[in-house]
């Protein structure tokens, strides 16, 4: 079942239950899926372009959360928070710390890094190898920690 059939199914069960927050979550990701494939060259979208989708709209929501808690305004951080949970769910499992720790240190023999300076090389073969799996942030946090160790 693709993302776009599993999206209806939610948006449809949302409006039965009458849950807002997951009804603005979910038909942001419908109008953003609509975007991406309309602006497409061949109107479909690939799994791995779904998953940037959603991250991207996962990160938004996070951004937009730490936005409104710095200017006091925490019920609508909550909103927020609530909807990058529900766009979340169509996301692969993330890593937990200790499999992201153990799959950056297979990238980095893989490549054979030797010092921080092999930043760029690990984290190009970390972001396209754990893509959808991990945010952009830890992989990069957790990269320079293990290269900075070397």
């Amino acid at each position: 079942m693709n993302l776009e059939t599993q999206i209806m199914g939610q948006l449809k069960e949302a409006m039965k239950a009458k849950n807002t927050v997951a009804l603005e979550a979910l038909r942001a990701v419908k109008s953003e899926l609509l975007l991406a494939k309309t602006s497409g060259a061949n109107g479909e979208l690939s799994e791995d372009q779904e998953i940037a989708l959603l991250q991207k709209l996962v990160k938004q929501r996070k951004e937009a959360a730490e936005q409104f808690e710095t200017n006091a305004r925490p019920e609508l951080a909550e909103k927020e928070l609530a909807q990058a949970e529900v766009i979340q769910q169509f996301l692969p499992a993330q890593l937990t710390d200790e499999e992201l720790t153990v799959a950056i240190k297979e990238i980095v023999a893989e490549v054979g890094a030797t010092s921080p300076k092999d930043m760029g090389k690990v984290m190009g073969a970390a972001s396209s190898k754990l893509a959808g799996k991990a945010e952009g942030k830890l992989i990069s946090a957790k990269v320079k920690d293990i290269l900075a160790s070397l």
